[in-house]
């Protein structure tokens, strides 16, 4: 699945900043192109499923709850 995001760019020192609009990431550059390279690469991992190491163990608790 593709999706179209919107991106603020500034410069701040040395470096440019690209900054998602849509979801709070942000990257860095030495270029604009190489700030959103990096904004790309860090939203697509943002995006990507979790995988977990192992597989979550599920217990039932039981508490007392006081009326």
């Amino acid at each position: 699945m593709r999706r179209k995001l919107t991106a603020h760019l500034w410069k701040e020192g040395d470096l440019w900043v690209a900054q998602c609009l849509a979801v709070d990431v942000a990257s860095q550059g030495a270029t604009e192109e190489e700030a959103l390279a990096n904004l790309k690469e860090a939203l697509e991992l943002y995006f990507e499923p979790p995988t977990p190491a192992r597989v979550p163990e599920v217990r039932e608790v039981e508490v007392e709850v006081r009326a």
